[in-house]
């Protein structure tokens, strides 16, 4: 059995390689935002609150960007999927990517699920897929913020994220539960 370990606020986050639906290569470590990274991971084509959460990230992208914040959406679906996603899905402002492995997954501290067979979208779950999560990363590479879920709903919402960043870039807050012993 394959324990998950979160990543840790303020340590360097796992390299992430991915292929995006335009065919290039993007790699977190070449990244240079001015602010973040956010490293958003869906559940995959099957997920019908997927399509709704990452049209509303769609939507307000033009918003994270003006923040310093670039945005990168993955998740273990294979390359078919992944491009059936963003088009069907209309998501044509957000880079989205594919080549996330479940090991990949597993490294981010995400929670691996099993086939339920035919969601209400009418789209067969993928035999294994990784659970939600964001990840709000420095161009240090060091982890700001994460969030995983082992659930599709009750997600942090890109709103309220959004309104943070004002607050975290004009006050140089830090990044909160970097403690790992507590008698250090």
């Amino acid at each position: 059995m394959t324990n998950i370990t979160p990543l840790m606020p303020r340590q360097k986050v796992p390299d992430l390689t991915v292929t995006t639906t335009d065919g290039d290569t993007w790699k977190l470590s070449e990244q240079s935002p001015e602010n973040f990274t956010m490293v958003v991971v869906y559940r995959g084509l099957h997920c019908p609150i997927c399509k709704g959460y990452l049209n509303d990230l769609n939507n307000r992208l033009a918003d994270f960007n003006g923040k310093g914040v670039e945005v990168i959406v993955i998740s273990t679906d294979d390359e078919e999927r992944t491009q059936k996603a963003k088009s069907s899905w209309d998501l044509g402002n957000l880079t989205i990517a594919h080549g996330f492995s479940l090991d990949d997954a597993r490294d981010w501290g995400l929670y691996i699920s099993t086939s339920n067979g035919k969601t209400s979208m009418g789209v067969v779950e993928p035999d294994l897929f990784a659970e939600p999560g964001i990840f709000v990363v420095r161009p240090d590479g060091t982890l700001y913020f994460g969030s995983v879920q082992t659930m599709p709903f009750a997600r942090p919402q890109f709103a309220e994220i959004a309104g943070a960043m004002d607050y975290v870039i004009a006050n140089n807050y830090p990044a909160r539960g970097e403690v790992v012993d507590h008698n250090s």
